[in-house]
């Protein structure tokens, strides 16, 4: 089957827009790479997210209060189309996330969710696992107010789940039962 002609001029402005339009992706690195590759995208110019979580490093002589990222070999950009090969050539970015050979884009619902989270004093786990489909909830106390995710029970403690779903990543909270409404 041919490929389809553009034909009016509305339809090359809207192409256009959809190149030149910046969302947020998500980008895979080397392993360990994630605060480098931050840190070159800054140094580029281009706006970028990387969630850190906070957590204590034990060694055989002390424990640390370390900064590690959220999300293991993952960053996050605000770019379009046409910067794809300006983010590419940074030294640590492997692949954007793809869905059939396609950077997908990442909601800002989502990256809204992960800055509630990274800020909030909620004790974070993450994991790949797929979960059955459970009740929409929203945070409606605390310091979470306002994030909504799925609702799974897992032995005998109430979970909420933010699922990001283009990078088949769960992110799991404990959270208070009282806290949450059903959406």
């Amino acid at each position: 089957m041919p490929e389809q002609e553009i034909t009016s001029s509305e339809e090359i402005k809207t192409l256009k827009n959809n190149i030149l339009e910046e969302k947020w992706y998500a980008l895979y690195t080397r392993p360990r790479a994630e605060k480098l590759v931050f840190q070159r995208l800054i140094e580029e110019g281009i706006e970028t997210f990387l969630p850190l979580q906070k957590t204590y490093r034990m060694w055989s002589d002390r424990k640390k209060l370390i900064e590690k990222p959220l999300l293991s070999s993952y960053v996050f950009v605000m770019t379009n189309k046409k910067s794809f090969p300006r983010v590419y050539k940074i030294a640590g970015v492997v692949k954007f996330v793809s869905f059939e050979g396609h950077p997908v884009s990442i909601p800002q619902k989502q990256i809204d969710n992960l800055r509630l989270l990274i800020n909030s004093d909620a004790e974070i786990e993450v994991t790949s696992e797929k979960f059955a489909q459970g009740d929409n909830v929203e945070v409606m106390s605390g310091s979470l107010i306002g994030l909504t995710g799925e609702l799974i029970k897992i032995g005998t403690k109430n979970r909420v789940i933010v699922r990001i779903d283009r990078l088949d990543q769960n992110l799991i909270l404990k959270i208070p039962k009282s806290f949450l409404r059903k959406v």
